[in-house]
């Protein structure tokens, strides 16, 4: 398949409130993930292992880590026509930022005239997930769609966290409904299941064009995929067909890895997913040679462990720790460190996620937290253990009890 007649448009400017602080400084894509990767990583890597090697990434909110991270980590082959480019909001129309998804990609037509693709992938870039999408490609190629969309089943008590879609026995879009109140309709000879929008889509480049254009014309539109275009398109008998990403599979893939997608939107949700990579057999393994996952290469040395006496002893168990990091007489248990941090002796850190050059003083506790970078604990610190304590100290504690120390934070 000659997948280079399709453009790539990654929608990487989301602010991501939920997960504030981690986004105070940053933008989601950029927020790190499984230690020394970067959320958007997820999906550059499906698209480069599948085949597609032009790729726009459409910034916006407080894009400049993200954009570091991409100019730093994504050299590729212009001699041989591929690229990743980063596209800031440049207020091309009406002098306004990006209104909605759909708003995006209409304030960027100029890169779709001049590339003159036959396709246009239209992907969100704050997802963690696995994916081959020459397979999808190929469904929307035999299925002659306008519009095709990924979905994963659901169980259907979970569909008021996501936007549903109804299909019939053919996985022809039938309805859409965001967030629905009342339990929706199931998967065709599924009853316990329904189907969640992934928000990834493949357009045909003419229907794309034709739909952004009439959309911005629409003062009482939110300019959005899946609020508006869609609809729109479902009401006017457009081709819509849906691809069951369960269905989906990539070099390498084991049983446990199939359909794994997260919506990383929140602190609880965040820190699961992170965790999750610590099981033995992880649903999403990190250390597959077949699939790889390419992002920017520290240049620090090992990780060094430090000590061994009764009471210091540097160990980590159940735990992913980066290059960079020492761990002098201090222990780790279901932690996930980022390059560069700092252990010393006696303290004591479990299910807990420590981003790049945090220091973490002697006889310190930290339990179920996120400390973001460049956060010097000192010693005999307590955090995650009472939540007041916390709460009174400034931090934020979620739902689920997770506590997260902000980027830079002064204790």
């Amino acid at each position: 398949m000659a997948l280079d007649t399709a453009l790539v448009m990654i929608l990487a400017g989301g602010e991501g409130k939920r997960l504030y602080p981690l986004t105070r400084d940053r933008a989601k894509p950029a927020v790190p993930f499984g230690g020394r990767y970067r959320i958007i990583d997820f999906v550059i890597n499906n698209f480069i292992n599948s085949g597609f090697y032009k790729l726009k990434i459409l910034t916006q909110y407080k894009s400049d880590s993200l954009n570091q991270h991409i100019a730093r980590s994504w050299p590729v082959s212009s001699i041989l026509g591929q690229y990743i480019d980063l596209v800031p909001a440049q207020m091309r129309t009406d002098g306004h930022w990006y209104q909605g998804t759909a708003d995006a990609v209409f304030q960027n037509l100029t890169h779709i005239n001049d590339e003159k693709p036959k396709h246009v992938c239209v992907f969100g870039g704050d997802h963690i997930y696995r994916m081959d999408v020459s397979q999808m490609m190929r469904y929307h190629k035999k299925k002659n769609a306008e519009l095709t969309i990924s979905a994963i089943p659901i169980p259907i008590e979970q569909a008021s966290e996501f936007g549903i879609i109804e299909v019939d026995e053919n996985w022809r879009l039938i309805s859409f409904q965001e967030k629905p109140k009342t339990k929706p309709k199931s998967i065709p000879n599924r009853p316990d299941m329904c189907l969640a929008s992934m928000g990834n889509y493949i357009f045909e480049t003419k229907n794309l064009v034709e739909e952004v254009q009439q959309d911005a014309l629409n003062p009482n539109s939110n300019h959005d995929f899946g609020k508006d275009i869609i609809p729109k398109m479902l009401a006017e008998g457009k081709l819509i067909y849906i691809y069951d990403f369960s269905q989906n599979e990539y070099t390498g893939m084991t049983d446990s890895e199939r359909g794994y997608w997260r919506d990383v939107g929140s602190i609880d949700s965040y820190w699961q997913a992170n965790m999750d990579l610590l099981n033995y057999e992880p649903e999403l393994n990190l250390y597959s040679a077949d699939w790889p996952l390419r992002t920017y290469n520290y240049n620090f040395p090992p990780a060094k462990f430090l000590w061994e006496e009764v009471e210091r002893t540097g160990m980590a168990t159940n735990s992913m720790v980066s290059e960079g990091c020492i761990i002098s007489g201090g222990s780790l248990s279901r932690c996930v460190l980022s390059p560069n941090v700092r252990i010393n002796s006696f303290s004591i850190i479990s299910d807990s996620i420590l981003m790049e050059n945090v220091n973490v003083g002697r006889n310190a506790e930290i339990r179920k937290a996120i400390i973001d970078k460049n956060v010097d604990i000192p010693s005999g610190t307590k955090i995650g253990i009472d939540r007041e304590e916390d709460l009174a100290r400034g931090f934020v504690v979620s739902k689920g009890g997770v506590t997260v120390v902000p980027k830079g934070a002064k204790l």
